[in-house]
């Protein structure tokens, strides 16, 4: 009687050890009462890069207004700077209690697969990347190559030099698509031309080094490039400065920068030599993040959550798509007849 007195209590007591090593979101998950709260943990380059993340919280702000939420206490966003922040923000979020948590980079995928394996009872997102098998992890990945695509067609039928740039923030299976996409636009532009048009490619290492970004711009300009596409987060607002410094100093010639992730145009303001206002952002690649991300918390907010799945976004989904900027009548609708035909299935873009 004394043995089995004593495993009682000791079975007690790990009832007692286990519920109190729960997480507070742990505890949320499992009471119907609490709404659930939705963290986003944005890529390098900070909230206001004017790309990526900014486009992801513009997305889920919105949303959590729009269900009148409390921010940061049912809804936020944990920034990251350094490599080792991928797990503790995540970390962070979920002691926090929040119980639904979406990272924006693919370099992420290691630390939510970790956590998600930790706290089985509450969804995890990853947007840009994709993790397979795990039933509370929901993938979210875009056609970017296809908007790369129309963005390199823009730039063949808009330079005058026959040679154009592209400029990757870290080399990986995202940019890849966008760079791949990119050559394969200008190739087929060139083609339909009749003209050679080289693609100069180089990447920064970094997606939150502006001073990086300006440093290959003015180099590539300098050896004969008029456009320049940037896939490269706030990296990429380097590229913005130094196009603006040519354009400005040297008033014979203009040369381009091709937005990414969000209409850019804001970004390619600059002072011409009669003192008005000029621009210079040719065109803009748009990646709908913000409704991918509201389409995750929405889902999740309706307990309807699709872990386990791969959400893609392309041009026939309305995930990405490119805006027409400056861009001339002929380049615009070279522009329009190839984003029909990649719809239609017509042309498939390697993502390599």
């Amino acid at each position: 009687m004394k043995r089995i007195l004593l495993g009682l209590a000791c079975l007690g007591l790990i009832v007692i050890l286990a519920a109190c090593g729960q997480s507070q979101a742990e505890k949320n998950a499992g009471n119907e009462d609490v709404k659930q709260k939705i963290a986003l943990i944005l890529g390098f380059g900070g909230v206001d890069d004017r790309s990526f993340n900014q486009a992801g919280w513009e997305g889920l702000e919105k949303w959590g207004k729009e269900k009148s939420l409390k921010p940061k206490k049912e809804f936020t966003y944990l920034e990251t700077n350094d490599p080792q922040e991928n797990s503790t923000n995540i970390n962070q979020a979920v002691e926090n209690g929040f119980t639904t948590i979406i990272s924006l980079s693919y370099l992420q995928a290691d630390a939510i697969k970790e956590a998600a394996e930790q706290n089985p009872n509450l969804n995890f997102a990853l947007i840009d990347g994709e993790i397979s098998n795990k039933k509370n992890i929901v993938s979210a990945t875009f056609k970017d190559q296809e908007s790369a695509y129309l963005a390199g067609l823009a730039a063949a039928y808009s330079t005058n030099k026959n040679q154009v740039g592209f400029i990757g923030g870290m080399e990986g299976p995202v940019i890849q698509r966008f760079q791949s996409g990119f050559e394969a636009g200008v190739k087929a532009g060139a083609k339909e031309l009749g003209k050679e048009i080289s693609v100069n490619v180089q990447y920064a290492a970094s997606y939150d080094a502006p001073d990086k970004g300006k440093v290959i711009a003015a180099a590539m300009y300098k050896e004969g490039a008029d456009i320049l596409y940037q896939a490269a987060g706030s990296t990429g607002a380097g590229v913005f400065q130094e196009a603006k410094a040519q354009n400005e100093n040297d008033k014979t010639k203009k040369v381009w920068v091709i937005g990414v992730d969000r209409d850019q145009t804001d970004e390619g303001n600059y002072r011409m030599a009669n003192g008005e206002t000029g621009n210079f952002t040719l065109t803009s690649t748009k990646k709908n993040v913000g409704a991918a991300v509201t389409e995750i918390a929405e889902a999740s907010y309706e307990n309807t959550f699709p872990g386990g799945e791969h959400l893609e976004f392309g041009l026939k989904e309305g995930g990405v798509d490119l805006t027409k900027g400056q861009l001339s009548e002929e380049a615009y609708q070279a522009v329009t007849k190839a984003k029909k035909q990649i719809i239609d299935g017509e042309i498939t873009i390697p993502e390599k």
